[in-house]
């Protein structure tokens, strides 16, 4: 699979990849967030551009912390979805968890998600729950 992550060169692209992405939860659950407040809100963290076969087909940003890495967003576009990018992207994020000399990547996804089921499949466990949102771990070695 032909599947490669560059530094995102266009920050506004992937806010738009999100937003479009994530607007059914934007709705429910953020109605004043646009995709200027994701612009905004992502620009301190780690994004990358999820390339297929040399097309940029998602997005995947990372926060470093002292103990953990924390996958902040994976989102890819309905086109690409069902095609193994997911599992390939969070192998990239354990990858650049374990290159930073950290063992723990953790993520925030709602429960009603279907991103719930690839995490589980790759490895990531519920750590703890409110009411939206499953507190996922991956421990990785």
């Amino acid at each position: 699979m032909n599947i490669s992550f560059v530094r995102t060169a266009d920050l506004k692209r992937a806010a738009s990849i999100t937003f479009d992405n994530m607007r059914v939860y934007y709705q429910q659950f953020a109605p004043e967030w646009d995709v200027s407040k994701v612009f905004e809100a992502t620009l301190e963290l780690e994004n990358y551009d999820i390339l297929f076969q040399q097309q940029v087909i998602g997005v995947m940003r990372l926060q470093f912390n002292d103990d953990c890495c924390v996958l902040r967003d994976l989102q890819i576009i309905e086109s690409a979805k069902n095609k193994g990018i997911g599992s390939a992207s969070l192998n990239e994020a354990k990858r650049r968890t374990l290159n930073a000399n950290l063992n723990t990547l953790t993520l925030r996804v709602f429960k009603s998600s279907p991103a719930v089921a690839l995490h589980k499949r790759n490895g990531f466990v519920i750590q703890s729950e409110d009411e939206r949102f499953f507190n996922m771990i991956a421990e990785i070695s």
